[in-house]
C-alpha cells in the first residue's frame, strides 16, 4: 500500500516537472536556450519542453519592429551653432542569438551610437543645410547604424529626426523670416488675384464690344437689305408702268393700223398733235409746208361744213 502511494506521488511529481517545463513560444517571438550555461538552441514559435535543472531560457525576445525615442542630443553645426536634436529609431531583431550575446545593453548601445553619428554628420553641415536636409541626414544615420548593429543581430529600418531645436535667437529670426515670407506670398497672391480680375474685366468688356459690333453689323445688314428690297420694288413698279405705257402705245398704233386712216386724216392728227405740243406757250412756231397745206384744207372743210 505504501509503495503504491509512493508511486503515485512520484508520477505526480514527474507530471508537475513536465508541466512546469513546457513552454509555448508565441508568434513573432523567440527564446534563446542555454544548457549548463552554454548556448544550446533558439526556440521559435510553437510548443517546447525544457530540461529541468539543465536548460534555462536566457532571453525571450520580440521579433517585431520596435521604436525607440531618444532624448534630445546637443550638437554643433559647421558654422558653430549649437542646437538640440532628438531622434527616433525603428529597428528589428533578426538574430536572437547575436542580440543576446553580441552587446551587453543593445538599446543603450544604439542610443550612444546614434548620438555619436548625429554629431559627426551635423558637424559637417551648416545651420541652413541642417534645417533643409532631414532626409539626407536620416539616410546617412540609418546606413551607419544598420552596418554597426549587424553584429548585434539588429537591423535598423529607419531613422527620423523628430525635432531640431536651434537657439532661441535663431528661432526668433527664423520666425520673422517665415512671417516676411508669408506676407510676401500673400502680397503675390493678392496681386495675382487683382491681375486675374482685371483680365476678366477686360475680357468681359472685349466680349461686350464684340457683341455690340456684331449687333450693329447685323442691324446694318438688315437696313441695307430693306433699302435694297425697297429699290427693287420701286424699280419693278417703274418697269411695270413703262411696260403698260408701251403696251398702250403699241395698242394705239395697232388700232390705227387696223383702222387704215387716209392720208388726210393722218395729216389732220399730226396737226392736232402739233397744236398740243405748242399749247399756246410758244411765241413763234415754224410750221412745215405739209402741215400749212393741211391747215388750209382744214379751213376749207370748216367753211364748207359751215354753209
Amino acid at each position: 500500500m505504501g509503495f503504491i502511494i509512493f508511486l503515485v506521488f512520484l508520477l505526480l511529481l514527474v507530471a508537475v516537472f513536465v508541466i512546469v517545463n513546457i513552454r509555448v513560444v508565441a508568434q513573432s517571438r523567440a527564446c534563446v536556450i542555454e544548457r549548463l550555461g552554454k548556448y544550446s538552441t533558439t526556440w521559435e514559435t510553437g510548443l517546447h519542453v525544457k530540461m529541468p535543472f539543465i536548460e534555462r531560457i536566457a532571453k525571450n525576445v520580440s521579433l517585431k519592429e520596435q521604436v525607440v525615442d531618444f532624448e534630445p542630443q546637443a550638437v554643433i553645426t559647421k558654422d558653430n551653432v549649437t542646437m538640440k536634436i532628438d531622434t527616433v529609431v525603428f529597428f528589428q531583431i533578426t538574430d536572437p542569438k547575436l542580440y543576446c550575446y553580441g552587446v551587453e545593453a543593445p538599446l543603450a548601445a544604439i542610443e550612444n551610437l546614434t548620438a555619436t553619428t548625429l554629431r559627426n554628420i551635423i558637424g559637417e553641415l551648416e545651420l541652413d543645410a541642417t534645417l533643409t536636409s532631414r532626409d539626407t541626414i536620416n539616410t546617412k544615420i540609418r546606413s551607419i547604424l544598420d552596418e554597426a548593429t549587424d553584429p548585434w543581430g539588429i537591423k535598423v529600418n529607419r531613422v527620423e529626426l523628430k525635432n531640431i531645436l536651434p537657439p532661441k535667437e535663431i528661432q526668433d529670426s527664423m520666425e520673422k523670416q517665415m512671417k516676411a515670407e508669408r506676407e510676401r506670398r500673400e502680397a503675390i497672391l493678392r496681386a495675382e488675384g487683382e491681375k486675374q480680375s482685371r483680365i476678366l474685366e477686360a475680357e468681359g468688356f472685349k466680349q461686350s464690344k464684340i457683341l455690340e459690333a456684331e449687333a450693329e453689323k447685323q442691324s446694318a445688314i438688315l437696313r441695307a437689305d430693306a433699302v435694297r428690297e425697297q429699290k427693287i420694288r420701286e424699280a419693278d413698279g417703274e418697269s411695270q408702268a413703262i411696260l403698260k405705257i408701251k403696251q398702250a402705245e403699241a395698242d394705239g398704233i395697232k388700232m390705227i393700223k387696223e383702222a387704215a386712216p387716209s392720208e388726210e386724216v393722218v395729216k389732220l392728227k399730226a396737226l392736232e398733235a402739233f397744236a398740243k405740243a405748242a399749247d399756246g406757250k410758244a411765241t413763234k412756231i415754224i410750221i412745215p409746208s405739209e402741215i400749212q397745206a393741211l391747215a388750209g384744207l382744214a379751213s376749207g372743210l370748216e367753211g364748207t361744213i359751215g354753209k
